[in-house]
């Protein structure tokens, strides 16, 4: 069982890892969408993606680097 778009906080705990040096204040959602799509344990439809769900995902990530 692999991550999912609406696992956002758990996409966040592994983008702050894999990332270490990116402050996730200044992603764009471009970038951000590649960066989950090639997490190893994610395993949803890139396509089901939304700009609310990376906003969440970006949200998360900026609550776990602080």
């Amino acid at each position: 069982m692999g991550l999912r778009w609406t696992d956002t906080l758990d996409i966040a705990i592994e983008l702050s890892e894999v990332h270490t040096d990116v402050d996730p204040q200044w992603v764009r959602f471009t970038d951000l969408h590649a960066w989950v799509c090639a997490l190893p344990e994610f395993s949803d439809d890139p396509n089901k993606s939304t700009e609310g769900i990376l906003e969440a995902i970006q949200m998360a990530w900026i609550d776990e680097a602080d």
